[in-house]
């Protein structure tokens, strides 16, 4: 079987993850009567100390719908130029939510007050109205960088002082946490929105929730009504989402010691010519001139390691809860001797 560091979204369910899978207690979501959907909906807003959360097929859904509640026609939103909520979601901040979106720099996927300030649009009807600021941490394009807590509270003031909603796309939000130790709560006295996507590091097979306040979450069921995104018995992959918010935590410290693990050996290798700081547990790296991404890919491919090109000569991988320590010895291997 390959070894796939392509993204953690391709993890399988564990055996005790079927197993609370199977055993799920379900009903009608739509008529609010699946307890298991009920059940994460309520963990996942008390562990940010907010007030209600709604389950969704995807973090695209609930990014989405996040901003579809804080934007109106005409309305604007400031985020970093290599966004997921951007580059990965078909367009959606246009053709869901008609607004417009101001583009920012700023290292490694990561935007700062003082950009945030300088973006925000004059009182001028020839400009969209700046209405949301939207975060990414970690930042995917950022090599799983993560931002500094600090920074997120200077951002959370000055949307305050312009009356700008703020929301998280926390697609891998817990990898931050558990590497930075930092906390959910924290997370929720910050925000007005938050999504959290069960699906990947926590290794879910589906799965992503959108956390706010009663009146927001509320709005929400319309927004993914509308969206398609109606369940029916769907405690049984709530289930899956109950469990890893349970169980998988905490253990991704070991996806991240597995990419640094990665990191420093290809630190030292002859034809990498960069590599990005690793926080997390996603690691990005250049090639020299040695290999183009496909050649490079290709040659993974011969030794059953799959990976995915991230742009002009650059390599991601992801590790994940399927990585595991025989899998890293054997890519560490490989990585030497190409």
């Amino acid at each position: 079987m390959a070894i796939d560091l392509r993204s953690d979204t391709l993890t399988k369910p564990t055996p005790a993850m079927h197993q609370a899978m199977m055993e799920a207690e379900v009903g009608d979501d739509m008529f609010g009567e699946d307890p298991t959907v009920a059940a994460l909906e309520k963990k996942a807003a008390k562990m940010f100390g907010m007030d209600a959360a709604i389950y969704c097929a995807s973090g695209t859904m609930t990014n989405q719908i996040g901003i579809r509640l804080h934007c109106n026609l005409q309305d604007e939103v400031i985020c970093h130029k290599y966004s997921h909520i951007y580059l990965y979601e078909s367009g959606g901040i246009m053709s869901n939510a008609g607004a417009s979106v101001r583009l920012l720099e700023g290292e490694r996927g990561r935007i700062t007050a003082k950009a945030v300030e300088s973006a925000i649009q004059p009182d001028d009807i020839h400009s969209p109205v700046s209405r949301l600021v939207s975060l990414e941490n970690t930042a995917n394009k950022g090599g799983g960088s993560c931002y500094d807590f600090e920074e997120i509270w200077a951002i959370r003031e000055t949307c305050h002082e312009h009356g700008l909603a703020l929301h998280l796309d926390g697609a891998r939000l817990f990898n931050a946490l558990v590497a930075t130790g930092q906390t959910t709560k924290q997370y929720g006295e910050v925000f007005d929105t938050i999504s959290i996507c069960l699906s990947k590091g926590l290794g879910a097979p589906v799965g992503s929730l959108l956390i706010g306040s009663h009146a927001d979450i509320k709005r929400a069921k319309r927004i993914r009504k509308v969206m398609g995104g109606a369940w029916r018995q769907a405690g049984y992959v709530a289930a899956a989402g109950l469990y890893a918010l349970e169980n998988h935590v905490d253990r991704l410290v070991e996806d991240h010691n597995k990419a640094k693990e990665m990191a420093k050996v290809l630190e030292g290798l002859d034809y990498v010519e960069e590599v990005l700081p690793c926080e997390t547990n996603i690691l990005i790296f250049k090639l020299t001139d040695k290999y183009t991404n496909q050649s490079f890919l290709d040659k993974l491919a011969e030794n059953d390691i799959l990976a995915f090109g991230f742009g002009p000569q650059l390599i991601r991988f992801v590790t994940h809860y399927d990585f595991t320590d025989d899998d890293l010895t054997k890519t560490i291997e490989v990585l030497k001797k190409l």
